[in-house]
């Protein structure tokens, strides 16, 4: 772990010193003016963020006022926040302890909280869905164990802290299954189907074991696509796998975002209606400088998913709306490169 993730540990452990015990719970609650919201969750991924500030990033709102990230972003209408965690990153950032940092921050200003677990220790996604080095050479069972531990582990931290989590998605567009090979989904002609319901289910039970009333999410990407969605939930849904929520990630551009829309909701309404169950994007994005379509891309999201019946779609989440300046080469934020908050993110506040 390098020295500016052990300067923010410190900082946390100073924090929790001062501010954490039950006796100091309620005057930190009447200090920050926040009780967490409920309904329809308006969300950000901040994973990046304590890297951003320990690079010496700012963050400043409209009139050029510099602003702790997380207060910004509840003054721009967000309600929740949306965390990685990976097992052993090379470089610290995303373990347990700074997704902790980063969680008591948000949760002490009210914002509700999504734990999502990457099982790996680096970014696992449709194309990279690689075991902990660490769990390389575990048989199968042995890999189950490993997968319950950790999740068990690290919402224990949150938990310790009285730190509330709504939502834990297990595993992180999981389009062909994760940890591979033992639990890619297409492998062997998809007779890993199993495997793969088995490692969500595993994740299921060690979330829910921490915290029962938490919603796990199965999160997939390319949320327009509901062949993919059918494919992996039938079967999941035939081998024994769980969830609560179908999660999805959209990222359209400026010119076909209205068809990415209209399939991504025809696709939730499949969903809730072949499953019995409730949906969430996870993430979306769109380029920084493409804000004027950033917002009515999400302005029309975000309406049209409230009005899903029974208020089945529980929210939309930004990926990294805050990662500005081409931070790590990524370019679909939603801040300027002066850090400030584009028109994009206005479409929260209705």
């Amino acid at each position: 772990m390098n020295l500016k993730n052990i300067f923010f540990l410190i900082a946390f452990a100073l924090f929790t010193f001062i501010s954490c015990d039950d006796d100091n719970k309620a005057e930190t609650e009447k200090e920050t003016g926040s009780e967490t919201e409920t309904g329809f969750a308006k969300g950000a991924d901040i994973g990046w963020l304590t890297q951003m500030e320990s690079a010496g990033m700012k963050f400043y709102n409209s009139n050029g006022q510099e602003k702790d990230c997380i207060v910004l972003l509840k003054e721009l209408g967000l309600n929740s926040i949306r965390l990685r965690v990976w097992v052993n990153p090379e470089d610290g950032w995303n373990n347990a302890d700074d997704v902790l940092y980063k969680a008591w921050r948000a949760h002490k200003l009210g914002m509700r909280l999504m734990i999502d677990f990457h099982y790996s220790d680096t970014w696992a996604d449709p194309g990279n869905q690689t075991k902990p080095a660490a769990w390389t050479d575990l048989s199968f069972e042995e890999l189950k164990t490993a997968m319950a531990n950790h999740t068990k582990e690290v919402l224990t931290k949150l938990k310790n802290q009285n730190i509330d989590v709504e939502w834990v998605q297990v595993g992180n567009e999981t389009a062909d299954g994760l940890l591979w090979e033992d639990g890619r989904a297409s492998g062997n002609d998809n007779a890993n189907m199993p495997n793969y319901a088995a490692l969500i289910a595993t994740g299921y039970d060690a979330a829910k074991s921490v915290y029962p009333d938490a919603k796990v999410i199965v999160h997939l990407d390319r949320g327009e696509n509901n062949d993919l969605y059918r494919w992996n939930f039938d079967g999941l849904k035939n081998n024994g796998g769980k969830w609560d929520v179908i999660g999805m990630s959209l990222y359209p551009g400026p010119d076909n975002w209205k068809e990415m829309n209209s399939a991504c909701l025809s696709n939730m309404q499949d969903m809730i209606s072949r499953y019995g169950t409730e949906v969430m994007i996870c993430e979306v994005g769109m380029s920084w400088d493409e804000e004027t379509a950033g917002k009515a891309f999400l302005t029309d999201l975000i309406s049209k998913a409230k009005n899903i019946a029974d208020d089945k779609c529980l929210g939309v989440f930004y990926w990294e709306p805050q990662a500005y300046g081409n931070w790590q080469g990524y370019t679909k934020g939603a801040f300027d490169n002066s850090g400030k908050p584009t028109i994009a993110l206005e479409a929260f506040l209705d």
